[in-house]
């Protein structure tokens, strides 16, 4: 698989991600943590692929790095998020571990490539 390749197949599974966040927010309890916390996990988790577009589009190796950080720092948040709303009673663990553990393995595939891009010369 090229590098373009996986570059597409990245872009598509962060916006799924980011859909994915947009259900599980439509389906959170009608209550005001569910609202505040809701916000706050869909704010993070849509900026993921957000931030990922930009930075496959910048104009050097330090802003792709500093871009796809961002991504990660979002996916921090987003896990964050997602944990308050199940440690707090507001959502069944079940329904929140596949999200928990998308967030999971784009943070590793994310780690990897900012760790390759940071070794690699430029």
């Amino acid at each position: 698989m090229n590098d373009e390749t996986k570059h597409q197949d990245l872009r598509i599974r962060t916006k799924k991600f980011s859909l994915r966040i947009i259900e599980m927010f439509v389906d959170l309890p009608k209550n005001e943590v569910a609202k505040i916390l809701g916000r706050q996990v869909l704010r993070s988790g849509t900026s993921v692929g957000a931030n990922y577009r930009e930075g496959y589009r910048a104009r050097s190796k330090p802003e792709f790095i500093s871009k796809l950080g961002d991504s990660l720092k979002e996916l921090e948040e987003t896990t964050y998020w997602l944990e308050l709303l199940t440690e707090s009673g507001t959502v069944p663990p079940p329904k929140l571990a596949p999200l928990l553990q998308e967030t999971n393995e784009l943070t590793a595939i994310l780690t990897t490539i900012v760790k390759r891009a940071k070794s690699s010369p430029s």
